[in-house]
């Protein structure tokens, strides 16, 4: 069977871009030509939304909307993905509990936190890392664990203030994604930043391909330990 790679979109406060992320690494993924499921924890089922309008003749996205509940099939069955999915995207909701889903975050192979240039969402997301590395005892793993800025401009002091604590904690600073509209013009049509035909959006593909580097190189020093281990 086909390894996959297990990305789980986390931060316990609302509107900070959880959303935005998923669905465009599922797009990036699933255009690129990898098999890709999106799992959608959050109740509001935005990345469902945002499936329900993707054109049939893009590629395919494994759409599992997580947040529902099938008194039909069992939980797990559910929630299965598709034999050889390679890339399973996983959107969680506001508010999580660390403890409620540490199954989930045990299978996680990487764990990306957007955070805003904002000190109420620098606040919100020290606490969303200090859960991940105490009560979900993510303090091993924590090279698996990213933070991803949006709409933040690096000389603004907000963002030397986020950089210098994650530096203490030894977590990286992987990419910034700017703002701009062209992120709702993708989303209106059920696609991802790669996926438009535009000029616009060269800036923004450089932003994301240092994030894709990262997931790729976490995804080969795995597979090395794997080849170690066995």
């Amino acid at each position: 069977m086909t390894a996959s790679q297990r990305i789980v979109i986390l931060n316990s406060k609302g509107g900070c871009g959880k959303t935005t992320l998923a669905t465009n690494l599922a797009a990036y993924y699933a255009h690129h030509g990898f098999k890709t499921a999106l799992l959608d924890y959050d109740p509001q089922g935005s990345a469902t939304f945002w499936l329900s309008k993707r054109p049939s003749t893009r590629a395919k996205i494994q759409a599992i909307p997580a947040y529902k509940y099938s008194h039909s099939v069992t939980r797990s069955w559910f929630l299965r993905v598709e034999p050889n999915t390679e890339r399973i995207i996983v959107d969680s909701p506001a508010g999580l509990e660390m403890s409620g889903f540490q199954q989930l975050l045990d299978k996680a192979d990487a764990i990306l936190i957007p955070v805003l240039p904002s000190d109420i969402d620098i606040h919100a997301a020290s606490h969303c890392i200090a859960d991940l590395l105490l009560v979900a005892k993510q303090h091993r793993r924590r090279q698996r664990i990213a933070v991803i800025a949006n709409r933040v401009r690096k000389n603004l002091l907000v963002y030397q203030k986020l950089e210098r604590f994650l530096k203490s904690l030894g977590i990286p600073f992987v990419t910034t994604l700017r703002d701009t509209t062209l992120y709702v013009q993708a989303a209106d049509q059920g696609l991802g930043m790669h996926e438009l035909h535009s000029y616009r959006n060269r800036d923004d593909l450089d932003s994301w391909q240092h994030l894709i580097t990262w997931l790729d190189q976490l995804e080969k020093n795995e597979s090395r330990r794997d080849d170690s281990a066995g």
